[in-house]
């Protein structure tokens, strides 16, 4: 086995915790995402979510235990090589990104790995990449509104936008739907439905706590409740009620209806 079984791994983490402060935040997670896998992370807030999609984004280090990402190891790879093949799109991007910048620059200057300036010449083939992005998102007609005065929803479809911009390998998506009303919830689901199902676009992992922003088209659940893993693989095998339940800590009932998912408490008494 050895290298080739490592080739199919988009991601793979091997007994990995990191501690934080005498206190583990994610402790000796073993997981693989092969390629083609949409997978979604979901748990309570706190359990560890966003500490594994550091880990998977190359920007957090593990305590103990092996990453190996895009068929490279941590710790013995150069990740400033790494990272163009990884597009990421999470809230802590917004605040890095200059407010002036129009939408089309905004997603124009991922191709250069740079946040800001917009001294390039940019070539004729990356503006129409990013307006060809920015219409499957639907954000056509924000093309010339400054970043700085979109609603949540635009800005977070500028931001997927953006990291499918350097035609990464890897998507990670860390709650894109956090925020929206229900209309704009629905739209981004639907849309990220679309690229899901889309057979040439990157392996997909995608934070949540709610089952309901699970868009068609993903493949795979990871379960996490402080820190460790409780159930991986297939949604139609683990994503139940029982898993569910033990995740976020009360009895929930999870339905699949067509190729969406809802879940709800049961009632007291």
């Amino acid at each position: 086995m050895g290298d080739t079984a490592l080739m199919s791994d988009v991601l793979e983490l091997v007994d990995v915790s990191v501690v934080r402060e005498g206190r583990a935040l994610i402790e000796q997670v073993s997981w693989s995402v092969k390629e083609g896998e949409r997978w979604v992370i979901l748990g309570p807030n706190g359990a560890g979510k966003t500490t594994l999609l550091n880990v998977a984004s190359s920007y957090l280090f593990p305590t103990t235990g092996t990453v190996s990402i895009l068929g490279d190891r941590l710790g013995r790879v150069d990740v400033f090589e790494l990272r163009p093949r990884i597009g990421v799109a999470g809230v802590g991007m917004a605040e890095k990104l200059p407010r002036r910048q129009t939408v089309l620059q905004t997603v124009l200057t991922a191709a250069y790995g740079m946040t800001a300036t917009w001294q390039e010449s940019y070539e004729d083939v990356d503006e129409q990449r990013a307006r060809a992005f920015l219409d499957r998102l639907g954000m056509t007609e924000y093309l010339d509104r400054r970043f700085g005065t979109l609603s949540e929803g635009e800005r977070k479809r500028t931001l997927i936008a953006r990291a499918l911009m350097t035609d990464p390998e890897l998507l990670l998506l860390d709650e894109p739907a956090a925020g929206l009303d229900l209309g704009g919830r629905e739209d981004l689901v639907r849309r990220l439905g679309r690229l899901a199902r889309d057979p040439i676009a990157p392996s997909m992992i995608m934070v949540t706590h709610h089952v309901e922003e699970i868009a068609p088209g993903f493949t795979h659940v990871l379960m996490i409740r402080q820190g460790k893993v409780l159930a991986a693989g297939p949604l139609e095998l683990e994503l139940t009620s029982r898993n569910l339940s033990r995740c976020f800590g009360l009895p929930l009932v999870v339905e699949q209806q067509g190729e969406r998912w809802t879940a709800r408490g049961l009632p007291l008494g």
